[in-house]
This record gives structure tokens, sequence and C-alpha cells, in this order.
């Protein structure tokens, strides 16, 4: 196509001009060089374009690498924090025993207590009415019968 407008431009009136051996060596030295021109500049894109996607890989590369290790971290600070809750549960398992422990042990001394009270209470009762009756009974016992005098005048 490029050659077809130069040989356009070449045609001088109504009749066609013929290119000498040499014009067409140097149209076709000057379309080598333009293709070389552009194959220079499109293999510099290339190389750039090239540069750009490995520096992008790189980057990546360390984002990923940076990514693994915040990972890493996480986990092994999921795995300290689950063996920490395990601790705390073992031990509030224990303290929950040794507290069930005491109540049922206070209960024990409470019902212990409460019967000892309901024992008092009934001893004080058996005493009070041992004491209303020997109060009643005692002076039948302990009294003398009272003699008949007779008084004469």
């Amino acid at each position: 196509m490029l050659e077809e407008k130069c040989l356009e431009l070449g045609n001088v009136g109504a009749g066609k001009i013929m290119f000498s051996d040499n014009s067409k060596v140097a149209v076709l030295e000057s379309k080598l060089n333009m293709y070389e021109d552009l194959s220079k500049e499109m293999l510099s894109k290339l190389e750039a374009a090239v540069e750009k996607i490995s520096e992008g890989n790189n980057r990546i590369a360390q984002i990923l690498t940076k990514h693994d290790e915040r990972i890493e971290q996480s986990m092994k600070t999921d795995t300290l924090i689950i063996k920490m809750i395990d601790e705390i549960k073992e031990t509030e398992e224990k303290n929950h025993k040794i507290i069930h422990e005491r109540i049922d042990r206070l209960q024990v001394e409470i019902k212990a207590f409460s019967k000892f009270r309901w024992q008092v209470g009934g001893v004080l009762i058996v005493a009070a009415l041992v004491i209303g009756a020997g109060s009643r009974l005692a002076p039948l016992f302990l009294t003398p019968p009272a003699q008949q005098v007779i008084l004469d005048r």
C-alpha cells in the first residue's frame, strides 16, 4: 500500500514516469528505516511493559510473603489463645468443684446446727415441763403433813 502511494506521488501529469532502480532502492531503504524505527520503538515499549510487569510481580510476591507471614503469626496467636482459654477453663472448673464442695460442707454443717438447735429446744421444753410438774409435786413430798392442833381454853 505504501508503494502504491509512492508510485502515485511519482506520477506527473497524464503520463506515467517509471522509477529508476536507484530511486526504488532509496524508497525501499527509507521504508526499511521506518520499519526499523517502528520495531525499535515497539521493542522498547515491550521491554518497558515487561519490566513493569516484572516489578508488579515482585511487589505481589513481597505482598504474598508478608501476607503468609501474617497468616502464620495469626495461626500461632490463635493457637496460643486457644491454649490460654483451655487453661482458664480447667482452672475455672477446678474452682467450681472447690466452691461446690465448700457449699456442700456448709449445708451439712447447717443441717447439723439446725438439728442441734431443735434438740436444745426439745431439752428446754422437757426441762420446763419437768420443772413445772416438779413445782406442783414438790410441796407434797417436801413439806411434812400439817398436824392438827387443838387449843383448849
